[in-house]
């Protein structure tokens, strides 16, 4: 219960950190544990998913990013999909502010220069697709 009442986890989190508290529990205790938390609904993918896609995209991650995240957390892809759309308007919204925030108002790129291949990568370690990355980079290149 310490654990949910700081945040959402998933269920793989929560075992996780339940089995390194306790290691010497067994596996069908544990197990009833997780399920008894789930049917009281106080463990829920779908709100883990939720808050955490949330809040990943405040912190200006791209729709790769926070899935894979999500998945490594072992969220059923079917929960991911609810809450994450690729063709989600908000992702260039997001990688609008991030390029404004990393060049300012006005500041043009040369295509090719060394700014220009760094930002490129930024963008790719965030998360986001070529496709939104040439969006939001073309109108700043000259």
């Amino acid at each position: 219960m310490d654990y949910l009442a700081r945040r959402e986890h998933s269920v793989y989190e929560l075992q996780q950190k339940i089995s390194r508290k306790f290691p010497d529990a067994e596996t069908e205790v544990l197990q009833q544990v997780l399920s008894k938390l789930r049917q009281e609904n106080l463990q829920s993918d779908d709100r883990f998913a939720e808050a955490y896609a949330r809040y990943r995209k405040t912190r200006g991650f791209g729709y790769l990013h926070v899935r894979l995240d999500l998945l490594s957390r072992r969220v059923d892809e079917s929960i991911v999909e609810k809450y994450l759309h690729p063709e989600d308007a908000e992702w260039k919204a997001i990688a609008e502010a991030l390029v404004l925030k990393k060049l300012g108002e006005s500041e043009k790129l040369e295509f090719g220069s060394k700014r220009h291949k760094k930002l490129l990568r930024f963008f790719e370690s965030r998360g986001f697709s070529m496709l939104e990355i040439r969006r939001v980079l073309e109108p700043r290149l000259i």
